[in-house]
């Protein structure tokens, strides 16, 4: 894996006793989207404006990609000496923590509204509307899980397992942490996304192939140990039965009437998902050694970006590039890689540019091709397109 001096910046640190953590209060903001639902809720009976519904997408891909423009990035990195005391810092862990309880909070009230309680008037482009933003909360919680499931205690681990079983995406824990991160920028990785590729073809390759990678992995792991795959030492399984139970217990407390909004809830949070996987390594590659071997994961590898309010509520997910470096790293001490390709804006505008993938194409194509000086052959190209993107090149 890439040493620690790959991803420092090569400007001047500031000295170790003078520096202090300017986000260290801010990173709480990242309760505000679990808690969306009873703030919009609240909204709705104190205007009767149905709008607030809609709270979710509007912050998610207006707000907050507004303020990103406005506040512009942080490129600041804390100096070598902090970071292990900064990792310690328990404070932290809460922000994560805390998005748990909110978001479970966030879903149950969304089944007792859709089903007719709260004393409001729902009509069904308000019921649309909660979903999206329960969507949404429970896409932003696979970050947190993503975040928890890096950890090496054990109980963060199985809070991530929790933050994941809204979606039903379980799986993830396994395939993230074993699969991805071992064949990140590889043909073998069905979540790096290549050149030509837009987001709704990749949706389905990632989706099934992370899946059936997921199942492989633990089969392989289970088996090394002499245990059944069908059992609950299963880490796709036991984190699937999560899900089952909790929409069972949702179903018998507010009837069949809330299926379709728990589908659909978690279909929203695993396309949030998988579209912020399909722009962090777009079109990059790992290229061969003359052993056959990939090269080690570099820098130049994922896209990044320092927008500042992006980075808060996905705690520090842009600075991608160092988190592949060190994927132990809390989310706090992760650090900008100067080598690093830089996203020309938050992955919150940048989510939304993807699913317009002309769009898409004419940004983010050009920069692939910057990043390799114009030579597509190292870059990680759409089988289909090949031909045709060498002969442009």
């Amino acid at each position: 894996m890439p040493t620690r001096r790959h991803i420092r910046s090569r400007g001047a640190a500031p000295a170790a006793r003078d520096w202090r953590d300017r986000k260290r209060y801010v990173w709480l903001l990242g309760v505000v989207i679990p808690i969306l639902v009873p703030t919009s809720w609240a909204a709705v009976v104190l205007t009767g404006s149905g709008l607030f519904w809609w709270s979710g997408p509007m912050l998610m891909f207006f707000v907050i990609p507004a303020l990103d423009f406005l506040v512009g990035p942080d490129a600041e990195n804390p100096p070598d000496s902090v970071l292990a005391h900064l990792e310690q810092d328990r404070y932290y862990r809460w922000a994560t923590y805390l998005y748990l309880p909110a978001q479970y909070l966030s879903l149950i009230l969304g089944c007792w509204l859709w089903t007719g309680g709260g004393g409001v008037s729902m009509t069904l482009p308000d019921k649309i509307g909660l979903m999206l933003t329960v969507g949404g909360i429970g896409g932003i919680a696979i970050n947190t899980a993503h975040e928890l499931g890096h950890q090496r205690a054990r109980s963060e681990r199985w809070l991530s397992k929790i933050a994941l079983a809204q979606t039903g995406y379980g799986h993830f824990f396994v395939e993230h942490n074993r699969g991805h991160h071992a064949r990140v920028a590889t043909v073998e990785d069905p979540a790096s996304s290549r050149l030509g590729e837009n987001v709704y073809f990749f949706y389905w390759r990632s989706i099934l192939g992370s899946l059936r990678s997921a199942w492989s992995i633990e089969a392989r792991r289970l088996r090394r140990h002499g245990g059944s795959v069908w059992s609950l030492h299963n880490d796709v399984l036991n984190a699937w039965l999560m899900t089952v139970v909790l929409f069972a217990a949702l179903i018998a407390g507010f009837g069949v009437e809330v299926v379709p909004w728990l589908i659909g809830q978690a279909l929203i949070g695993v396309f949030l998902l998988e579209t912020i996987n399909y722009l962090e390594h777009y079109g990059l590659r790992r290229q061969r050694r003359a052993d056959g071997c990939y090269e080690q994961v570099r820098p130049s590898h994922s896209w990044n970006s320092n927008s500042v309010i992006s980075n808060v509520f996905l705690f520090h997910l842009q600075r991608h590039s160092d988190h592949h470096a060190n994927p132990q790293r809390r989310y706090q001490a992760l650090c900008h890689a100067e080598e690093a390709p830089q996203l020309p804006a938050g992955y919150a505008a940048m989510v939304v540019l993807a699913l317009c993938p002309p769009l898409w194409r004419r940004v983010m194509d050009p920069r692939v091709a910057g990043h390799y000086r114009g030579d597509l052959r190292l870059a990680a190209l759409k089988p289909r397109d090949a031909e045709r993107l060498l002969q442009r090149s």
